[in-house]
């Protein structure tokens, strides 16, 4: 797995759909391989991960393990937690609550409590400072709410990891985890007049529409209740809208099926879209046409058939409707 990932990747986020669906379990297994195959990574962290017990649900918790030459992000007030020898590279200067970040060369093997910065265009200039210091892989432990560590500016492709936690229902489990790799496998705005204007203002915070092919600002800075506005600006002349940020229910709500089928909605990249699943699905089956700027590359699914509230799945058959379910994209259980 971890061959295959370093070849096209140089930076892979591993990101949970809930606490307990194997993200730590997952970047230990890479680390596993990294050793294995005497490949230098580096590590860092959306969160605070490597902790013996989750100081929010008090549960035990997979310790991060780090071999001799392996680069991470360590907080200066975690230094000295550290049971590894680590060796200060470089004081970064990104602020935390747990004191600026370092980044180390682990001289002797060892546990690592691990955290990066809070924004992420710090974490995109962390993971290139890594590189430089020769890590060949950088990996980013995904915290479960900061799903923008996604998107494809922090990220050149994710880990999802899911499992049992997220429901008692085996079927439950396979819906969530197909709708969330569905919308992270939107496709992008193809090349064209409509791509090139987008491309002109999509750093801009407010909703554009794209009207007898000409850019239209609105007075709109958000999708949250706008519906019933785009609506009312929504006539056939309108090809495209541009959402900037979250695209939500009220983005859409009493805008007419058949309008949603006829426009194109442009987000930013898919980490943007909170739907519930029923509701997704309901409007994808009207036909509402979604795109975005940047596409997110699912490289792996992986699954834990195991939930901390004591009930567990047969792991082959969750492996195997899984990928049923997604049968583009490796489902693995690095447990097993």
């Amino acid at each position: 797995m971890l061959a295959e990932l370093s070849q096209k990747y140089k930076r892979i986020a591993i990101v949970g759909m809930a606490k307990n669906a194997g993200k730590t379990t997952t970047l230990n297994y890479l680390l596993d391989e990294a050793m294995d195959e005497g490949m230098i990574c580096g590590v860092t962290s959306t969160g605070r991960d490597g902790e013996r017990t989750d100081l929010v649900t008090g549960t035990d918790k997979p310790s991060i393990y780090l071999e001799e030459d392996t680069i991470v992000s360590v907080p200066v007030q975690l230094y000295d937690l550290a049971d590894a020898g680590l060796e200060i590279l470089e004081d970064t200067g990104f602020g935390t609550s747990l004191g600026p970040i370092l980044i180390c060369r682990v001289a002797a093997s060892g546990y690592v409590q691990v955290a990066g910065p809070v924004i992420n265009a710090q974490h995109v200039e962390l993971c290139e400072k890594m590189t430089g210091y020769g890590a060949e892989l950088v990996i980013i432990d995904g915290a479960i709410d900061r799903k923008t560590i996604a998107a494809p500016e922090t990220s050149d492709a994710i880990i999802l990891s899911t499992g049992a936690v997220l429901s008692r229902r085996m079927d439950k489990v396979v819906e969530e985890t197909a709708y969330t790799v569905e919308i992270y496998g939107l496709p992008s705005l193809e090349d064209g007049p409509a791509r090139e204007a987008i491309s002109t203002i999509a750093d801009q915070d407010s909703i554009f529409l794209i009207r007898d092919g000409e850019l239209e600002k609105l007075d709109l800075v958000t999708g949250l209740g706008a519906g019933n506005l785009l609506a009312a600006e929504l006539n056939e002349k309108v090809s495209h809208v541009f959402l900037p940020g979250a695209f939500i229910p009220s983005s859409v709500d009493g805008i007419d099926p058949r309008v949603l089928k006829r426009t194109v909605f442009v987000l930013r990249d898919a980490t943007r879209i909170f739907f519930p699943t029923a509701l997704w699905k309901k409007m994808r089956k009207w036909g509402m046409d979604i795109r975005v700027m940047d596409p997110i590359k699912v490289a792996a699914v992986t699954v834990n058939p195991t939930s901390p509230l004591g009930y567990r799945f047969d792991q082959r058959e969750l492996i195997d409707r899984m990928q049923k379910a997604i049968p583009d994209i490796p489902v693995i259980d690095v447990m097993e």
